[in-house]
C-alpha cells in the first residue's frame, strides 16, 4: 500500500491493508460512538450523558496518540509505553500508603523506568528479562534496610516490587513487540502486533461491561468488583475469543489451535487483570487510581487488563512462532 505524498517524507512505517483497515475500523467505531454521544442527550434529556462525552474525546485523544506512535515505528512506541508506565506508576505510588522516609526508594523506582525501556532499546532482552523481577527486587528492601526502615517492611518493599512490575516490566513487552521485523511478521509487521494486543485488549473490557449491562444478573465477585457479572465476564470472554479467532490471522503470524490458546486465554488474563487491580483499589479506599483521563479514570484504570494480556501475548507469540527470537 503506498502512502499519499504527503507522508512520503516523514519516518512512518510501511502500512499493510491488515493495520491500515484495523485502525479504520477503529476511526469508525470512534465516529459511531461520537455521534451517540451527541444524539443521546436530544433523545434522553432526562438523563445526564456527560460520563459518555468525557469517554469519547478520551477515546479520540488516546486512539490518536497510540496510533502516531504505531506509524512512526518501535522508537516512538517505545517512548509512548515508557510515558505511561511512568504514569501509572506514579498513581501507584501515590495512591500506596507509603512514608516520607521511604523518598529514595521512590525515586529508584521512577529511575528503573529509563533503565527497563532502555534495555529495551538496544536490545538487551535477556538483561530485561531479569531486571526488575531480579535485581530491583533485591536493591528495593536492601536500600530500606540501610536506611533503617523496618516498620511494614515486607508491606513497603511488596508495594515497590508490585508497582514495577505491572505498570513498568509487563507493559515494556507490549512496546518491545514493536520491534518485531516484517520479515517475522509479514501479515502486519510489528505494529500490527501491538495493534492487535491493545484491540483485543480493550475490545474485552467493552463487550464485558455491554454484556454485563445487557444481560448481568449473577454476580461473579462481589466483593472485589459488585458490578461484575458471570454474563458479563462469560459473553466478553466469547466476543473477544472470535475476534481473536476470526481477526488473528491478518495480524499473528499463527494459525490453527496455537491461535485457539491466545484467543481462550487473552481475554481471561484480561479479566484477571481488571479484577486484580479492583481488589487492589478496594484494599486503598478509591474508585480510580485518579482523574487524568476524563471519563475513564487514571491510566492505571485504563491499562489494569494489559498488565496481564501484554505478557501472556507476548510469549504466547514467542513460544508459538518465533523460535529463536526475531529480533536481531
Amino acid at each position: 500500500m503506498t502512502l499519499p505524498p504527503l507522508f512520503a517524507a516523514l519516518p512512518i512505517i510501511p502500512v499493510t491493508p491488515p493495520l491500515f483497515w484495523g485502525m479504520a475500523g477503529v476511526l469508525g467505531l470512534l465516529i459511531l460512538g461520537s455521534i451517540a454521544s451527541l444524539a443521546l442527550p436530544i433523545l434522553q434529556p432526562e438523563k445526564d450523558h456527560t460520563n459518555l462525552r468525557q469517554r469519547m474525546a478520551s477515546w479520540w485523544v488516546m486512539t490518536v496518540l497510540v496510533g502516531a506512535a504505531l506509524l512512526f515505528g518501535w522508537i516512538a512506541t517505545l517512548c509512548l509505553f515508557a510515558v505511561i508506565s511512568f504514569m501509572a506508576l506514579r498513581e501507584f505510588l501515590s495512591l500506596a500508603p507509603l512514608r516520607r522516609e521511604d523518598r529514595l526508594v521512590i525515586l529508584l523506582a521512577y529511575l528503573v523506568i529509563p533503565a527497563s525501556y532502555g534495555l529495551l532499546a538496544i536490545n538487551r532482552y535477556g538483561i530485561y528479562l531479569v531486571f526488575i523481577p531480579v535485581w530491583a527486587f533485591l536493591v528495593a528492601p536492601f536500600i530500606l534496610a540501610v536506611i533503617g526502615q523496618t516498620r511494614a517492611y515486607l508491606r513497603t518493599t511488596a508495594i515497590f516490587n508490585w508497582g514495577l512490575v505491572a505498570c513498568v516490566y509487563n507493559i515494556g513487552f507490549a512496546a518491545y513487540l514493536a520491534r518485531t521485523p516484517f520479515s517475522q511478521a509479514p501479515q502486519a509487521g510489528g505494529a500490527g502486533l501491538v495493534f492487535f494486543l491493545l484491540l483485543a485488549t480493550e475490545a474485552n473490557d467493552v463487550a464485558q461491561y455491554v454484556w454485563g449491562k445487557l444481560t448481568g444478573r449473577h454476580k461473579i465477585m462481589p466483593k472485589v468488583s459488585p458490578n461484575k457479572t458471570w454474563e458479563g465476564f462469560l459473553g466478553g470472554w466469547a466476543t473477544t475469543a472470535l475476534l481473536v479467532w476470526f481477526l488473528g490471522p491478518f495480524f499473528l503470524p499463527i494459525r490453527g489451535w496455537p491461535l485457539a490458546v491466545i484467543a481462550a486465554s487473552l481475554p481471561l488474563a484480561g479479566f484477571a487483570g481488571d479484577v486484580t487491580m479492583s481488589a487492589i483499589k478496594r484494599d486503598l479506599g478509591v474508585k480510580d487510581t485518579s482523574r487524568s483521563i476524563p471519563g475513564h479514570g487514571g491510566v492505571l484504570d485504563r491499562i489494569d487488563s494489559l498488565t496481564f494480556t501484554a505478557p501472556l501475548y507476548f510469549h504466547l507469540i514467542i513460544f508459538f512462532a518465533f523460535s529463536p527470537l526475531p529480533w536481531p
